[in-house]
């Protein structure tokens, strides 16, 4: 995979994934799955509408296509690798990641360019739990990152081995505070906690679909609290295995329809209003049952007794 565009959108992305990984025994960090998705895949999805996406680091198959780009000489650092990214963009905002942030989200991306737009900010980069800048989770005005880029070559003969706060350093920054999509994986413990993460109760669901449609390439958002409650009511008023093939059923439709979150909506309006007039009439059903039950048993005792008194 080589290109991804979407016409009009108004901001490039680029991604580092040619990192050493030295902390997690040289394994290839951006390949690591969590959530049955490889990091990179995950970054790359929460930056899908980037106009171009460009990834500094050796060629592989991603999810969706992209760009490639290396620094000269490979292992130069992230300053050089930023540079080769950078090259090959052309909107006025870059947005720049590392490869390794498991908790990234689109609406991250949207309130990071949200805070950029809303001042005369050169960058608008998050903070993590600890207060401290994340450069690597930043979108900055093309033209400063270029510029700077150019005084570091300048006053240092090349890029190779800079540190990302010398280029950062001469950027004026506005920051956003968010600990959980800053997060990033150094570390196996690191792996080990965002794998824990989101299989906990309140994220795993939406972890779930996330994952199923990015490997089925379904690029569809839909009202998940309507499927469940149509999967509930099928359930309850058909049988328990009607769920599943119910919600199946409701998909394959929508997709027949060649129609997007509307489409969805509506079959599953139409199969949850027939589930619940299957239930009412067999409630109906019930009830007649029950009282023609009352009527043979009175039937059966000779109705009611002689007067006593």
């Amino acid at each position: 995979m080589t290109s991804f565009e979407h016409p009009g959108a108004p901001y490039d992305a680029v991604v580092l994934a040619g990192g050493g990984a030295r902390r997690l025994g040289g394994a290839d960090k951006p390949g690591v799955r969590v959530g049955g998705r490889a990091l990179l895949d995950r970054v790359l999805a929460a930056c899908a509408d980037a106009h171009t996406t460009v990834v500094v680091a050796g060629p592989r198959p991603t999810a969706r296509p992209v760009r490639w780009a290396r620094e000269d000489p490979p292992g130069a650092g992230p300053v050089a690798a930023l540079d080769a990214g950078l090259r090959r963009t052309t909107a006025d905002d870059v947005l720049v990641l590392s490869a390794d942030l498991p908790f990234l989200a689109a609406e991250t991306v949207r309130r990071l360019r949200d805070a950029l737009r809303s001042g005369g900010a050169e960058g608008a980069l998050l903070t993590d739990a600890d207060g401290r800048d994340q450069p690597l989770v930043a979108v900055y005005r093309t033209a400063a990152l270029r510029r700077e880029l150019a005084v570091l070559t300048a006053g240092h003969g090349g890029l190779t081995g800079l540190p990302l706060r010398r280029l950062t350093a001469g950027l004026d920054l506005t920051r956003v505070p968010d600990p959980v999509a800053s997060f990033d994986c150094d570390t196996w413990d690191d792996i080990a906690t965002a794998r824990a993460r989101i299989r906990e109760h309140g994220h795993v669901l939406d972890e779930w679909i996330s994952a199923v449609k990015d490997e089925l390439g379904i690029d569809l958002e839909v009202d998940t609290g309507v499927l469940l409650d149509l999967a509930r009511d099928a359930a309850h008023g058909v049988a328990r295995p009607a769920a599943p093939l119910t919600t199946f059923l409701v998909g394959y439709a929508a997709a027949q329809a060649r129609g997007g979150p509307e489409a969805v909506a509506e079959a599953a309006r139409k199969a949850a209003a027939l589930a619940l007039r299957w239930a009412a009439e067999a409630e109906a059903e019930k009830a007649e049952k029950a009282e023609r039950s009352e009527k043979d048993t009175a039937a059966g005792s000779g109705g009611p007794g002689p007067d006593a008194g």
